[in-house]
């Protein structure tokens, strides 16, 4: 019961956070993050426009697999950041609307998309596999050439024939997968899906976005651009790297704590840690007071019992000197009477 109330109160204390009250702070302490996001940008370009994937060797013998017709993409490839960055973001702006926390709006779904995009063209640049069209790439015409050693001499387009040593891994699946991802692991932790209830709806809601993910996977190679063990590292790659990124800002979905981001928690500790603080100072000073409070009264005692001491002390010894006076004065008195 105790465990509910606070993560009730934690949840009650949404809404002081908004953009405007902490965004600036938000944004310095992640200023080195969005530099390597930057920088992510920049290599992601480089990789992709300037930089040749390998061109392995092809042989005649290994045209039967690569004879398959090319076709458009049934998912653009503008249509991948659409779905993949767009989407989430406006989830996560609709999530921000309702509770007010921006520590819950910075996350890593940049970074998810990003760090897979890098490390997909990587590795599509380092194994140069070619596409299952990678014959009418090579030959628009149909007739095929090849030297001395029997490697291909292509003779179409440049930027055709280098897209068409790409195919490893899949980029629209790993992207799909990585932003996507993301976004099922997202909801799952906001409507508490593991929170042993049996709530079926929850479930269908987190599935959704893989099975999107998954539906573009087959796309790539429904169209001939893809192998199917290109589409199934992309998946891996991109999932793997949408779970990492995500737990490094939010706990585990199953988690009691799985609905909110780690800042918000730290923030809330630091809070509470700075009200105990004060309550102790202000604690201390009390007990300071109330010491020297009964430091002062004991002193006040102290000068009133000396002060009486010392009266008593006068009237004794006055009295003394009245008694002394009346003995002297009556044997005078005495002799007088005799006479």
């Amino acid at each position: 019961m105790a465990l509910i109330q606070g993560l009730g109160m934690r949840e009650v204390q949404l809404g002081q956070h908004t953009v405007r009250s902490h965004g600036r702070e938000v944004a310095r302490t992640h200023m080195h993050d969005w530099l390597i996001l930057l920088l992510l940008v920049v290599i992601e370009i480089v990789m992709y426009a300037l930089i040749d994937p390998f061109y392995r060797f092809v042989g005649k013998d290994m045209m039967t697999d690569l004879k398959y017709p090319l076709k458009e993409n049934t998912v653009p490839f503008w249509a991948v950041p659409v779905y993949s960055l767009l989407l989430p973001s406006l989830v996560f702006l609709f999530i921000y609307y309702r509770r007010r926390d921006v520590y819950d709006l910075h996350h890593g779904l940049l970074f998810a998309v990003f760090i897979t995009a890098v490390i997909t063209d990587a590795i599509k640049n380092a194994v140069g596999r070619p596409r299952p069209d990678f014959f009418w790439r090579c030959f628009p015409d149909g007739k095929d050439v090849y030297d001395s050693l029997g490697n291909v001499i292509c003779h179409g387009q440049a930027s055709v024939i280098k897209e068409g040593h790409k195919s490893f891994p899949s980029g629209h699946t790993s992207g799909s997968f990585a932003g996507l991802g993301f976004l099922s692991l997202y909801l799952s932790g906001k409507i508490k899906v593991f929170d042993r209830r049996g709530h079926v709806w929850k479930l269908c809601i987190v599935i959704l976005p893989i099975l999107l993910a998954c539906l573009v996977g087959i796309s790539r190679v429904d169209d001939y651009w893809h192998h199917w063990q290109d589409v199934f590292a992309g998946g891996v790659i991109g999932l793997a790297i949408a779970t990492f990124c995500y737990l490094q800002f939010f706990p585990p979905p199953y988690s009691d704590d799985g609905w909110g981001p780690y800042a918000y928690f730290r923030m809330l500790e630091e809070r509470s840690a700075q009200q105990t603080n004060g309550v102790n100072a202000l604690n201390v000073q009390v007990m300071e007071a109330q010491v020297l409070q009964q430091q002062n009264e004991q002193n006040n005692q102290s000068y009133t019992s000396s002060e009486e001491h010392d009266s008593g002390l006068n009237d004794l010894e006055s009295g003394r000197r009245k008694y002394t006076s009346q003995d002297m004065m009556l044997p005078l008195l005495l002799n007088m009477s005799k006479r």
